[in-house]
């Protein structure tokens, strides 16, 4: 077995821009469910908006890219409040349900071939940020151009300037992440997901707080989604489906919910296990040390999400709360 290309490929599933993407959407749900105990469900469908508010604009609308980026900020923005205002005054599964139903709108609005003339339909929108990787200041000719560390990680020059912007945008999610938790307003949100009527009773409203909660992790959510779409130079209505929020979710549950950095260690572990775990069954077949009787080169890939769920499931079981977490940051309140 080549332990080599394993272990390479590991380490650089856990760097790349599909964990940069899932590390950036599971900040905003750490902020709605680790912090202000908000049942999220939908944050896929802020990344949706995002997307197509900047794949749209940039595309149908001639924006320039940077223009593009604010108004893909707004729709997050507008999003926030059309599904806030109805259901942030009830119990959290309401808006876990209401939430859950509007991003899946949002993908089959985006699919829908009436309005393809805009949004693409099923094939999307292709090539409208061609200026993002013009502004690309690491290029080489060669495939893969760059090597690092060594652990022999080989990357373009497009990869390593996506990487850059993600891992930078990261790091600044996680600085206003860590400002906003540490102040009187983080106080105020921790205590609206421990005890609503012990806030209400100092005065706070908690409506506002829920809103403005709601607003910001779904813009962190907004931001993952033009991201993907940008990288990409594409967005896609079947790239934004179900499974996204819910992965989202494990990555922020397994670093720990309620904590800053809890959705970075969490990001970059899942896509290490995934990768090292599929990587590991490939050499495996590859190399007769499975018997094909047990399992072919097709079935590897479901393979590792099942032997990965085991271990997720054992870690929910053994330490809910994560590895850095505590259990007190998951004990969400149900009639909220």
């Amino acid at each position: 077995m080549d332990w080599s290309l394993i272990i390479s490929n590991t380490f650089r599933s856990g760097i790349t821009q599909t964990a940069i993407i899932y590390i950036l959407a599971a900040i905003g749900m750490n902020l709605h469910v680790g912090y202000t105990g908000l049942m999220n469900f939908g944050q896929v469908g802020f990344m949706a908006v995002g997307a197509y508010g900047v794949g749209i604009s940039t595309s149908y609308y001639d924006l320039p890219l940077p223009v593009g980026i604010l108004v893909g900020l707004g729709c997050g923005v507008v999003l926030a409040l059309l599904l806030g205002m109805p259901t942030l005054r009830l119990r959290a599964d309401y808006l876990g349900i209401v939430t859950i139903a509007a991003a899946e709108i949002i993908r089959l609005v985006m699919k829908y071939q009436k309005f393809k003339d805009w949004s693409g339909g099923t094939n999307g929108i292709n090539g409208f940020a061609d200026d993002f990787q013009a502004w690309n200041p690491m290029t080489t000719s060669a495939k893969y151009g760059f090597e690092i560390g060594p652990l022999d990680l080989r990357f373009t020059g497009g990869d390593l300037w996506e990487m850059a912007i993600g891992w930078t945008l990261v790091l600044l999610a996680v600085l206003v992440m860590w400002r906003l938790v540490n102040s009187p307003w983080g106080r105020v949100l921790k205590s609206v997901r421990e005890d609503e009527n012990a806030a209400r009773a100092m005065g706070k409203s908690i409506f506002r707080f829920k809103m403005q909660s709601l607003m910001l992790g779904g813009l962190f959510g907004t931001v993952a989604g033009m991201f993907y779409a940008i990288s990409n130079n594409s967005v896609q209505p079947d790239n934004y489906s179900r499974a996204f929020t819910f992965f989202a979710l494990t990555v922020a549950i397994l670093g720990g919910l309620g904590r800053v950095w809890g959705p970075v260690i969490g990001g970059v572990l899942f896509w290490m296990l995934l990768s090292g775990v599929e990587n590991l069954l490939k050499e495996g077949v590859t190399n007769d040390h499975i018997p094909e009787s047990i399992m072919d080169g097709v079935q590897v890939g479901q393979v590792r999400f099942m032997l990965v769920g085991l271990g997720l499931m054992s870690l929910m079981i053994f330490r809910p709360q994560g590895i850095f977490g505590d259990k007190r940051e998951i004990a969400i309140d149900a009639r909220k």
